[in-house]
């Protein structure tokens, strides 16, 4: 599973969850994520999405069930928000809000909870401070459950704050562990825009390396994050928008 997944076979993924998912709580929310981080990286399959997650909702029975429902449901709210047809942040708010209420203060979902608020806090209430705080308690609570994949998201995140705070060395530092971890674990489709990222604060000859690095791995995936596809083949024009939308201004990272 991890395998399909990280070379961008959700769909592949999905249809072998598909028939425990039917019954399973566990199996059925771990398909909508699928189907949800699909949509983060292509912009598109919204449908197959939303009803995976139903799904998941339907079946989810004690409160941590119901809270990783919930989180799931903010985290789709907030990818249509930023790449799809329309503003879904009240419906992001409400569902991590309800995530939250739901979950004692220890509980293992707060880390992924934290993250996601702080995704939220950056690229759609464009509260930086907020998010910073977020992504922290993302942070250790990640490394706390030694969760690799999460660090390796909010690395990136606390990496890119520190950029648009003018703090280079410290965003290298971040965008650097962030790719580091992304390919120990092998999550290649997550390794683009790691390239990218870094390349922002390298020096002119080594960004360039990267950058075609990051351009062919994305050809080889097909097209995929579409956001930095577009962004690569925009010859780095300014203000060229990674999250999918023609004439919609770039702020952030958002994934």
């Amino acid at each position: 599973m991890w395998r399909l997944r990280s070379r961008a076979c959700w769909q592949e993924a999905a249809e072998l969850l598909r028939p425990a998912a039917e019954v399973d709580p566990a199996t059925a929310l771990g398909r909508a994520e699928l189907l949800i981080e699909q949509c983060l990286f292509t912009a598109a399959h919204w449908t197959a999405a939303e009803q995976a997650l139903r799904l998941a909702e339907a079946l989810a029975t004690g409160p941590e069930e119901r809270a990783a429902a919930a989180c799931a449901r903010g985290f789709l709210a907030y990818v249509a928000s930023v790449l799809g047809s329309r503003d879904r942040l009240d419906e992001a708010q409400a569902a991590l809000g309800r995530t939250s209420a739901l979950l004692p203060p220890d509980a293992p979902g707060r880390p992924l909870l934290d993250f996601r608020r702080g995704l939220v806090a950056e690229n759609l209430l464009r509260d930086r401070t907020a998010a910073w705080i977020a992504y922290r308690r993302a942070h250790e609570g990640a490394g706390e459950r030694g969760d690799e994949l999460l660090r390796s998201y909010t690395w990136r995140h606390l990496a890119a704050l520190a950029q648009a705070a003018g703090d280079r060395d410290r965003a290298r530092e971040g965008f650097d562990a962030s790719l580091r971890l992304r390919e120990q674990l092998g999550f290649t489709v997550g390794v683009a825009p790691a390239l990218a990222a870094l390349a922002e604060v390298s020096a002119p000859e080594e960004a360039a390396r990267m950058r075609a690095e990051a351009a062919r791995l994305v050809q080889a995936l097909g097209g995929v994050p579409v956001w930095l596809a577009r962004q690569l083949g925009a010859a780095r024009a300014p203000g060229a928008p990674p999250d999918g939308r023609i004439g919609r201004e770039a702020q952030g990272t958002i994934s």
